[in-house]
């Protein structure tokens, strides 16, 4: 194998491949990273698997002599990066690969490309999205799932394909996000769902070319004028330009997240987002994670304290739009902070309905009456 290589493209395609990669793999050769290149056809294809995900990329390369090693990924990854800018020559040699980038000089041992697993081919294709649409849902949403992996199912993103809507949700029991956007199905009768490890999932939409669709493939079965999944087989794919992916499922079954949100409120304030997110922020510096962080609201304004006693303290007022009698409440600062940043319009929607139940955050449309696209529940900490 020997060919040519911008270094730009070629350090962007290496980095979405090796972002599954294990960093202790259970077998050595899981940390590989396939390299493939045949003279006919201009490019090299990159690949990596570890059982769970699996990730191609294909980038343009001038091919003099074609052929396929199996290099460590995550190193590859790194030197690739900080090499000098222009053109990158790579060429086999027996069992080691050498990579030149301007007068810096790398050689690396193969891996047995004959040990190396088949990857799994894509599922059958469901619909489209707009990648800019589908990479905000993945980011405003994934920060409400859980890190903690003894709960798989609410470490997932849960997405619900009903018609041509799409809905992203996510939780870790204390809040809920969802996000709902248009898609493109290839079965308008589609009715199917989804749990996608989280932090697959928003790794996966960081390297997507956003001005492109995303086709999303998922093993399916057709059920009379509908699609459902297929039993023991759950697998789904993402596919955008020259990259796609495919990741194993959660295999569980969601929680009932639309019982959660409250039908009705008994007060609401309308904020500019920036200037209370802000305001959060700052007030937030001197509490931690198991600080809460108060919000008095009242007419006109809302006052963010966090500390007391011998403490460090923090006040800040703010200026809002509120409906309803004086409320204390009284929330993680972190996860208020998350949902204030999942909004993406300029003002937001605070709902509430008692001190000790949960409040919901939602954008807010130039249009009257439309329905808010993203949804934020969170439950207020009880504080004496």
């Amino acid at each position: 194998m020997r060919l040519r290589l911008d270094r730009d493209a070629f350090a962007d395609a290496v980095a979405w491949t090796a972002r599954a990669l294990p960093a202790r793999p259970s077998v050595p050769v899981l940390a590989g990273m396939r390299m493939e290149a045949a003279e006919d056809t201009g490019s090299l294809h990159l690949s990596g698997f570890d059982y769970e995900v699996s990730t191609r990329a294909s980038v343009r390369a001038e091919t003099a002599e074609g052929g396929s090693a199996l290099v460590p990924g995550r190193l590859m990854a790194e030197i690739v990066r900080n090499l000098p800018e222009g053109a990158v020559d790579i060429e086999s040699r027996g069992s080691r690969i050498l990579i030149t980038g301007g007068t810096a000089r790398f050689t690396l041992i193969t891996m047995p490309l004959e040990d190396y697993p088949s990857l799994p081919g894509m599922p059958p294709r469901i619909g489209a999205v707009p990648a800019r649409a589908l990479t905000q849902a993945v980011r405003q949403v994934t920060p409400a799932a859980s890190r903690d992996d003894t709960l798989p199912v609410l470490t997932g993103a849960y997405l619900d394909f009903t018609g041509d809507s799409l809905r992203v949700v996510a939780t870790d029991r204390y809040r809920i996000a969802v996000r709902e956007l248009w898609w493109l199905p290839a079965d308008t009768g589609i009715d199917v769902a989804a749990l996608v490890p989280a932090r697959t999932l928003s790794d996966t939409v960081r390297g997507l070319v956003t001005g492109e669709n995303v086709d999303i493939a998922l093993s399916t079965v057709t059920v009379g004028e509908g699609v459902s999944l297929s039993p023991g087989e759950g697998m789904i794919g993402f596919e955008s330009g020259q990259r796609r992916t495919t990741t194993r499922l959660i295999d569980s079954d969601f929680i009932k997240y639309r019982s959660w949100f409250p039908a009705d409120f008994s007060a609401r304030a309308h904020v500019t987002v920036a200037p209370l997110l802000e305001a959060v922020k700052r007030v937030a510096l001197v509490a931690d994670r198991a600080t809460p962080l108060r919000l008095a609201f009242s007419e006109g304004e809302v006052v963010l304290e966090a500390g007391s006693g011998a403490d460090a303290q923090a006040v800040e007022a703010i200026e809002v739009e509120y409906e309803g009698d004086p409320l204390r409440l009284a929330f993680r600062p972190d996860y208020l902070m998350d949902g204030l940043a999942g909004v993406e319009t300029e003002r937001a929607r605070l709902n509430f309905t008692e001190p000790t139940k949960p409040a919901v955050f939602t954008d807010l449309s130039e249009e009257e009456g439309q329905e808010p696209a993203f949804r934020y529940l969170v439950q207020p900490l009880r504080v004496s």
